[in-house]
């Protein structure tokens, strides 16, 4: 292969830093440490930790971003999944279509409800469902008892809702949009979040809307769902110490709901400058002859790096900035030399973990994720992320390959 370098003879050579993080939570701290104190001081000085006040504004504020009419804080992103989906009255006995190239609380999640996980093979260029083999699984009539599709907006991009509405409409089937990563993201203009029946967010830490511990949330524009699902949150108990049913102990906590509400009024900035970071990538990868001239919906090997693709109707957030890597895992050991951090996500598609077994999946099964397990490989990002930065994680990229 061919020498290939970003620098010029009209460009000076990049900056070496002793280490780029691929996530840098001390960076956004600093820039909103004078906002989150004094929320979590309120906090504090009121002694009211569990479902109050914070928790009763940040439902209100949420549905108000991401265009739904209802939110109901709980513990994590896995559990917002699960309540999702017995919101949508999935249950034992019950089949749900997903995705298999996913964080594991995708399928979990279903199986928590008693319902069994069915899995369709992903899009190459997006890394979400591929909505083709989709109607054809379902058109085919092979999943008995359907009662949900879980369309996971993976790194950040949003699923093909459109189309996806339309099936789910046609077969008679819910939709729970799984949305940990994707706060912000859209598709044709409206916002993950307000399609189909209920949709889940994460705010662990990493994300672009994080706390400071476990937390996550469910939308829907279904009241008598959100009423559900804050019964089932608390025990299934609609007051204290009566329970109308088996719920579980999934409560947000007053601290972690002061300050989302700090950084949500942040989180569109932030999104556009994640979104900064990808279209720089972009041009610095380009530019040093390692990926073709725009991101491509056709996988090729023609070149050793494919940077993101992006759907035409997506408005994509960037959750994570992940290339297909040729020789993947010797470029992140390389990196690794470096401290320039990075991740792979998922070294093992959910079809192929030894827990799911009984599904009776095999390797080969569903070649898109399969594949994507072996080529993806994360890069940092994050929006105090500095172009030199990226300069630098580019060029070693590149020495790499040369």
């Amino acid at each position: 292969m061919k020498n290939r370098s970003i620098s010029t003879s009209t460009q000076p050579s990049p900056t070496r830093f002793e280490a780029v993080p691929l996530l840098d939570l001390q960076r956004q701290y600093a820039s909103i440490r004078e906002e989150v104190l004094p929320a979590i001081e309120r906090v504090c000085s009121s002694q009211h930790f569990i479902l109050g006040p914070e928790v009763s504004a940040l439902e209100k504020e949420l549905p108000r971003f991401t265009g739904s009419t209802n939110a109901v804080g709980c513990g994590s992103g896995t559990d917002a999944l699960w309540l999702a989906l017995l919101a949508c009255g999935v249950g034992p006995g019950d089949y749900v279509i997903t995705t298999p190239f996913s964080f594991f609380a995708s399928a979990s999640a279903i199986v928590r409800t008693g319902a069994r996980p069915v899995f369709v093979d992903i899009d190459p260029a997006t890394f979400n469902m591929d909505c083709s083999q989709l109607e054809q699984k379902l058109r085919s009539g092979s999943v008995r008892n359907l009662k949900a599709i879980v369309p996971v907006h993976l790194f950040g991009q949003c699923a093909d809702m459109g189309r996806l509405e339309k099936l789910c409409r046609e077969f008679g089937v819910a939709m729970v949009e799984d949305a940990a990563q994707a706060i912000g993201a859209a598709w044709q203009g409206r916002r993950a979040g307000a399609w189909g029946g209920a949709a889940a967010f994460s705010f662990y830490p990493t994300k672009n809307l994080s706390a400071y511990g476990d937390a996550g949330a469910v939308t829907t524009s279904d009241p008598e769902r959100a009423e559900h699902m804050r019964r089932l949150r608390n025990h299934g108990s609609p007051r204290r110490y009566y329970h109308e049913e088996f719920g579980w102990n999934s409560r947000l906590d007053e601290i972690q709901a002061a300050v989302l509400r700090v950084k949500l009024p942040h989180v569109e900035a932030w999104n556009d400058s994640r979104r900064e970071r990808a279209a720089s990538y972009d041009r610095l990868f380009v530019r040093s002859g390692l990926a073709a001239t725009a991101p491509s919906n056709r996988v090729s090997h023609a070149v050793p790096v494919e940077i993101p693709y992006r759907a035409s109707s997506a408005h994509h957030v960037f959750h994570q900035y992940v290339i297909r890597a040729d020789r993947r895992d010797e470029l992140r050991q390389f990196l690794t030399q470096r401290r320039i951090g990075t991740e792979v996500y998922y070294p093992v598609p959910l079809h192929l973990q030894s827990c799911f077994e009984y599904l009776g999946y095999r390797a080969g099964d569903l070649p898109e994720a399969e594949r994507a397990a072996s080529e993806l490989l994360a890069l940092p990002i994050f929006p105090e992320l500095t172009e030199a930065e990226q300069t630098w994680v580019v060029e070693s990229i590149v020495e790499f390959y040369s």
